[in-house]
């Protein structure tokens, strides 16, 4: 689109052009309309005035001035209509109202190939069976009437007759303006310098020139508009979306469209899907957390550890070198407890329905978005309304050639600049990672040193049976800790990156906004997977697997030590770190998104009361809301997808993770919801076909899924030692029981270590005169054994056990997962035949009386040829 240029004229012209639409504010405070009530404010622009400003130099203040009222005066030339008026409580402020009359609306309508009403849908609706019962969680139709549906087709001038026009001030709603007035906004020039064009709102912005540029919110949220004219649609949304009580209610997902676009409408709609989908994972979680509480009783391994006369007498081994002492295994009694609600059967067939429900979900969800890109007349934006983005668009210098139109094109790069720069990024993001690993690596050295200083700190006797031993143990206050300092540096980590990642992606230059998006998406996301789950991948399948055994244990680094798991395993710890990391994340985001903002409105609304009680304009209340910044929601759906990670990958560890997260997104909704309706300014409309880069993010995770969960109950949790203890190992040849049982699992899982082999690196300073002996966690042959020290047949029966059943669980789950995903097509029949019938409509209203008006002009074109052809031939008269 080429833009008219206004820059030109000298400044004393400018200025009396500009100064001529200057009016005071008419008293009328929740008005949406120019002076002249007739023309409605489509976008609001706020500067401070440059003879008023003290901070900048007078020539910086002179330049500033030159440049916004260039910007004004080409707005002005590209058919925008302006109208300022004076702040009411600060003289400093200029607010700029923007208006979009019928003509520049029609244009940009055809140039953003936006989607608009040729006539009602007439395709007949089915109730679902269960229509009687959503309609009892429905907003109230009476309050938010639905909207009418349309077919609609790409916006031409010349066919305007042919499109459902029964209004002109309400043929674009107020969304679609404030759309169009910012895409013009956004490309309109103000200087130039060394034969480079700098334009676009977003600079102004940057460099101060303007304060804020935002659409107005329709009304205040606490009541209705007292305008008659004004429906009040903010207000019908904190009321009946945002507001505590509709916490069980459905999402008015058509009207949350109409007001904020598509892109806020289908993260909510994504975000209530997902939780109704949580529902049943979680009703399913809560009872194999059940099962694992009424089992518990029965848990054998578990009251052999609690059993003075059989856990008491074992004596186990010191878990670091010297200043460890000997421990009693009923210290442990408590954990093993614990221990026993997760790691129980229900755990196995939680891990087997989350990999089915994973897969559901994901289908379901294609389903309902390919639904909602009909309704919302989003299915073919990327390919015909998705314009490139401004920044592109300025840097676009060398001309290349393009392949398919063998035509000349700019671009910002050519194709070594391009391949540099995709150097440079993905180097950077690979530098970030590493950053984390070595993070994470620093962690994991806390919690090797620290144990020493535990272990000497909470000394344990044999004897004890003090109330705070049994909980206060080494390991628990080690991971404790460390999980503590991780969310900490977690948290850290997350505020420099983001600011890293965004540096990186505008250093990279994608064309369209989408391309920005998905391409900061998967930036962000491949830091926050190793930042966020890297503690609980070292927990599950790295802890304790490499600790070698008393006489010859295994050292990080050469100097410490590697950590043990309890004898009951680190399913426990991994659950405490899963707690730890998911509760303090969701009390830290509610802080930031939810109270800052709250408080910062509350400090503002506070000054603005003490500087005076006059009535203020309805863009001067929203101008005092905050900013939403410029990524939108994209750190909302980043938060949901990291919640989603935790809810999948180690939900075998923790089955009431799908119950938290369920709660967790009841309450995001409406908290998301109240902060966008009275928190925020209004957000730019915008347009989006489906939820990005999230998806196929989504999808890997969900993969991946199958993998952790099934290595989680095979090689974290002690189920598969069990199995085969009870049915190879409990009974001849190689248990003594005559029939299966779990008795005497504790002893045949804990092997025996003499202290005389202790290394003197090793021994522990506090001496032991009783037993010669003491146990430790693994499955060795005893000393005095040909083959001492090494793996016994147990274990290796335990490793092909362990393997085989990954093996078995990966493939009938993906095998599920692929018939479910034939079985379930990703856009439903309903859809395909509104598809089609819009197709049709479009190709009959739009082309076909084209068409008539060409036959008829040919037909009378071929008469006066065959005329003229029959007197050129006709015979002549004798």
């Amino acid at each position: 689109m080429i833009f008219k240029v206004f820059s030109n004229l000298p400044d004393s012209m400018i200025s009396t052009v500009l100064l001529a639409f200057q009016v005071d504010f008419d008293g009328k405070p929740d008005s949406l309309f120019f002076s002249d009530g007739q023309r409605r404010i489509d976008f609001v622009l706020v500067y401070e005035d440059e003879s008023k400003k003290i901070t900048h130099k007078r020539s910086d203040r002179k330049k500033q001035k030159r440049k916004r009222q260039v910007y004004e005066s080409n707005l002005i030339n590209n058919g925008l209509q302006l109208e300022a008026t004076r702040s009411v409580l600060d003289e400093k402020l200029i607010f700029v109202k923007v208006h979009a009359p019928w003509e520049v609306l029609c244009t940009y309508a055809e140039v953003l190939h936006i989607k608009l009403p040729l006539q009602p849908n007439d395709l007949k609706t089915r109730d679902s069976a269960f229509n009687w019962f959503s309609r009892l969680f429905r907003v109230d139709e009476n309050i938010i009437k639905p909207e009418q549906e349309f077919f609609t087709a790409p916006f031409q001038k010349e066919l305007l007759s042919n499109f459902y026009v029964q209004d002109k001030d309400t043929f674009f709603n107020p969304a679609t303006r404030s759309r169009i007035v910012h895409f013009i906004l956004s490309r309109v020039e103000y200087a130039t310098k060394n034969n480079v064009k700098k334009f676009g709102i977003n600079k102004l912005l940057d460099t101060g020139i303007y304060k804020a540029a935002f659409p107005l919110h329709d009304s205040s949220f606490r009541h209705l508009s007292t305008d008659p004219s004004c429906p009040s649609e903010r207000y019908l949304l904190y009321r009946e979306w945002a507001h505590p009580k509709n916490l069980f209610k459905l999402q008015p997902l058509d009207f949350i469209r109409k007001y904020y676009g598509e892109k806020i409408g289908i993260y909510f709609a994504w975000l209530g899907f997902y939780t109704n989908m949580l529902i049943m994972a979680a009703i399913v979680g809560v009872g194999c957390f059940l099962y694992g509480c009424l089992t518990k009783d029965n848990c054998t391994w578990s009251q052999e550890v609690c059993d003075p006369n059989i856990g008491g007498k074992i004596i186990m081994c010191p878990q670091c070198d010297k200043v460890c002492t000997y421990w009693n295994l009923t210290i442990t009694c408590e954990s093993s407890k614990k221990l026993c609600i997760f790691d129980s059967f229900g755990t196995l067939v939680f891990a087997v329905f989350m990999g089915i429900w994973v897969t559901l979900f994901l289908e379901f969800w294609k389903r309902r978005q390919a639904e909602l890109e009909y309704e919302w007349d989003t299915v073919e934006y990327l390919e015909q309304e998705e314009q490139v983005r401004p920044e592109y668009e300025a840097r676009c210098t060398h001309v290349v050639m393009n392949e398919i139109t063998q035509q000349e094109e700019h671009v910002p790069y050519t194709a070594c600049g391009k391949c540099m720069r995709m150097t440079f990024c993905a180097s950077a993001v690979f530098f970030w990672i590493l950053l984390i690993i070595a993070s994470v690596i620093g962690i994991i050295v806390y919690r090797l040193s620290v144990f020493l200083a535990f272990s000497a700190t909470l000394s344990q006797h044999i004897s004890g049976t003090d109330a705070i031993r049994k909980y206060l143990t080494p390991q628990t206050a080690t991971s404790v800790t460390a999980s503590l300092i991780s969310f900490v540096v977690i948290m850290v980590l997350n505020i420099i990156y983001e600011k890293v990642a965004i540096l990186i992606t505008d250093f990279e230059l994608p064309r369209t906004q989408t391309d920005y998006e998905n391409s900061l998406t998967t930036k962000m996301f491949l830091f926050q997977f190793v930042n966020y789950y890297s503690s609980c991948f070292y927990i599950a399948f790295f802890k304790g697997k490499f600790v070698g055994h008393p006489g010859n244990p295994v050292y990080w680094l050469g100097k410490y030590r590697n950590e043990e798991c309890d004898p009951g395993g680190c399913l426990l710890e991994l659950t405490t770190q899963l707690a730890i990391i998911v509760g303090g994340k969701a009390i830290w985001n509610n802080i930031q998104e939810v109270l800052l903002p709250w408080v910062k409105n509350l400090i503002g609304r506070y000054c603005a009361a003490a500087r005076s009680e006059k009535v203020i304009p309805r863009w001067e209340h929203d101008y005092h809301l905050q900013p939403i910044g410029k990524l939108g929601l994209f750190y909302e759906y980043l938060e949901m997808v990291i919640q989603f990670g935790f809810v999948t990958l180690f939900v075998a560890s923790f089955p009431l993770a799908p119950l938290l997260a369920l709660i967790n997104n009841m309450l995001e909704i409406r908290l998301d919801a109240w902060k966008l309706t009275t928190q925020f300014r209004r957000m730019v409309p915008q347009k989006a076909q489906d939820i990005g880069a999230w998806q196929p993010i989504m999808q890997g995770i969900a993969i991946l899924a199958v993998v952790t969960n099934a290595m989680i109950i095979a090689f974290t949790s002690d189920m598969i030692p069990r199995l085969v203890y009870y049915w190879s190992f409990s009974v001849p040849p190689y248990g003594s029981h005559s029939s299966h049982t779990m008795k005497g699992y504790i002893n045949s899982t804990l092997s025996v270590f003499n202290i005389s082999d202790f290394k003197n690196a090793s021994k522990p300073f506090s001496p032991w005169f009783v037993n010669q002996t003491c146990r430790y966690r693994d499955l060795r042959y005893p000393p005095g054994h040909q083959h001492q020290y090494e793996h016994n047949i147990y274990y290796w029966h335990v490793i092909a056990a362990k393997l085989a059943f990954i093996i078995v669980m990966e493939h009938v789950i993906y095998f599920v997962k692929f018939i479910i995903s034939y079985l379930i097509p990703d856009v439903s029949q309903k859809t395909k035949s509104q598809v089609k019938r819009e197709k049709y409509l479009t190709q009959k209203l739009l082309h076909e009386n084209d068409l008539k008006i060409v036959k008829k002009t040919m037909g009378k074109i071929a008469n006066k040829i065959i005329q003229g052809v029959d007197s050129t031939f006709r015979p002549k008269a004798e």
